[in-house]
């Protein structure tokens, strides 16, 4: 079973046992979430979205990526200004898609 499903403004590919990086979700590491917004499940493409169509995943762990380095500038003003970022996630397991 293969879908492609939306969270956080962002598509991603799924099947089964699939671990995926997504956007922070409000879910605590262990418990299960469900995605109904599916864009394709296994060929069948919905307008915009499956009816019926579900992925189920369980929440492994939350955590920050690596900090990017932000920096703005403005030639012949003197103005230069540096700020990191961490950018927050949540990585789930994929248990099924229907």
């Amino acid at each position: 079973m293969k879908a492609i499903f939306e969270t956080g403004g962002k598509q991603y590919y799924a099947e089964e046992g699939t671990v995926l990086y997504v956007e922070k979700l409000d879910a605590e590491a262990g418990s299960e979430v469900v995605f109904d917004r599916v864009l394709m499940a296994n060929g069948v493409v919905g307008r915009p979205y499956v009816n019926g169509a579900s992925v189920k995943a369980k929440v492994l762990k939350h955590g920050k990526n690596k900090k990017i380095k932000v920096f703005k500038y403005n030639a012949k003003k003197n103005y230069r200004k540096t700020q990191g970022h961490r950018q927050p996630y949540t990585k789930i397991e994929v248990i099924s898609v229907k």
